[in-house]
């Protein structure tokens, strides 16, 4: 008889714990729909992992101008530099999932470093809730006007004829200017010294002063100086010749057929991020990306506007981390 009693209350314990899951459930559901109405109710923190005057700065103040607009709160950019992009991509993840911190990721942090770094900490696809993407980026190789190459063809056959002499700057290890760098030199099969820096701004520096003869790197900080004669760009690392520069070929046309790499830019939330905030976030975004002044903001940082939705913006992150994994493994990269 004890046992049957004590099988009821276990039962009746059962049944009162699920109803009080159930309502805790409801509650919460319910909370997250109130929060994603009042949302946002304070300044927005976007998170740059990268040093001011890159291509993710670029993309990430006409994002934070336009969503500040949309949402009628201002969104803060914040750069947080180092560490190839990990050190702030990893503040971003480990941040309350409350709307409030968001990355404006890139392939460089979302895509490459996963396989790039030994010790990274964090799982892109498991730690972040993505929001929706932003636009799309090619590399260039770009030359001092005293480089005397003047194609690809010209840069192979003096790297080849002087093996090991020839310096090529990169934005940080892991950034997509870093890989195209890699990629390059194995494709080519040339000994080169591949200079990484701690961002975009100090390898163009350097490049502008003439101590480094060559690098790859994104458009939008080297365009104003290509018009204005100071820089030379030799090639685009995308499909089609760049819109703004009509003139210069693809590394396609240049005499590496297939050869391809072209950067996505895209805003994330920590993961756990109520839903219906992503859902919001996600629609503002796509508005304003497809809006025409955020279409020519974009043009002119050097980059082609991208849409899609949250899951799309998934699945871009995991083709494109399965495309550059497989890279970094080829070329044998791996930074501890």
């Amino acid at each position: 008889m004890r046992s049957i009693a004590n099988a009821k209350i276990a039962s009746h314990a059962a049944t009162l714990l699920a109803v009080l899951a159930w309502t805790i459930s409801c509650t919460l559901a319910g909370l997250g729909t109130a929060a994603a109405a009042d949302y946002p109710t304070r300044p927005i923190t976007l998170v740059v992992p990268y040093p001011p005057a890159g291509g993710v700065d670029a993309m990430a103040r006409v994002v934070a101008m336009k969503l500040s607009e949309a949402l009628k709160q201002q969104v803060v950019v914040e750069n947080r530099g180092g560490g190839g992009g990990t050190i702030g991509t990893r503040a971003v993840a480990r941040a309350a999932p409350d709307g409030y911190t968001l990355l404006l990721g890139h392939t460089g942090t979302i895509s490459i470093n996963p396989s790039l770094y030994v010790n990274l900490g964090i799982d892109p696809r498991k730690d972040f809730a993505p929001i929706g993407l932003v636009a799309s980026m090619p590399v260039a190789l770009l030359a001092h006007p005293s480089f005397a190459p003047k194609s690809i063809v010209d840069v192979i056959a003096l790297a080849k004829k002087e093996p090991g002499k020839l310096n090529v700057g990169t934005s940080a290890l892991g950034t997509g200017g870093y890989m195209c760098a890699e990629l390059f030199k194995a494709e080519a099969g040339l000994d080169v010294a591949i200079i990484p820096y701690k961002g975009t701004a100090p390898v163009m520096n350097d490049l502008l002063g003439g101590h480094v003869p060559v690098a790859f790197g994104v458009l939008p900080p080297a365009l104003g100086n290509i018009q204005a004669g100071k820089l030379r760009a030799i090639a685009v690392t995308s499909k089609k010749r760049f819109s703004l520069l009509p003139d210069v070929p693809t590394f396609d046309e240049s005499g590496m057929p297939g050869f391809e790499a072209v950067l996505h830019y895209g805003l994330l939330a920590p993961a756990g991020t109520p839903k219906e905030i992503v859902d919001k976030l996600s629609a503002e975004l796509r508005k304003l990306v497809d809006s025409d002044d955020v279409k020519q903001r974009i043009h002119a940082e050097g980059g082609d506007p991208m849409t899609s939705t949250a899951a799309e913006y998934a699945a871009d992150i995991d083709k494109e981390e399965k495309k550059w994994a497989s890279l970094v493994h080829r070329l044998g990269l791996k930074v501890e």
